[in-house]
């Protein structure tokens, strides 16, 4: 029992030592991040108007000249691909979906409930008619081939309410 009581004694001490740590870091960092906003904010106010016009200019040419330089490697690039569709899905989740059914409902009538491969779509579900895979769109895009069994025609599905 009292070797019990000394090893909780000890892990207590040691719990306590390191939120002491953590309080006094936490401290120390944010009066630091203050101190320097403070030098920011200085140096900002010491700087004439045409010159914080020509760091913004500077900025946003380099940002537009990065964009440019890479944009190949981002339409290729599977993590942005992913974060673009997440973003997508994330957006259809909270987005008023028969609002969405009225808005789609002109592009049912020209195509009759029937959409071809190549056909541009807003978001919404598509069942295969070959295969009844269904298929989920979480932007406005191209209709592509079915990845089930390569069909190209598709009948739109409603949103479940």
């Amino acid at each position: 029992m009292k070797t019990e009581n000394s090893v909780f004694q000890k892990l207590y001490q040691a719990v306590l030592v390191w939120a002491e740590d953590i309080n006094q870091h936490e401290i120390t960092d944010m009066i630091e991040k203050v101190e320097q906003s403070k030098l920011y904010l200085q140096a900002a106010e010491q700087l004439p108007e045409d010159k914080v016009k020509q760091f913004v200019d500077n900025l946003r040419f380099d940002i537009k000249e990065f964009i440019v330089q890479n944009k190949a490697q981002a339409k290729h690039s599977l993590y942005l691909g992913l974060l673009n569709e997440s973003f997508w899905k994330n957006m259809q989740a909270i987005t008023d979906k028969s609002q969405v059914e009225w808005s789609e409902l002109d592009d049912d009538f020209k195509h009759h409930g029937e959409y071809k491969s190549g056909d541009f779509i807003g978001f919404g579900f598509l069942e295969c008619k070959n295969c009844h895979e269904k298929i989920t769109y979480s932007h406005a895009c191209d209709v592509a081939d079915c990845f089930a069994c390569g069909g190209t025609s598709f009948t739109r599905l409603p949103f479940s309410p």
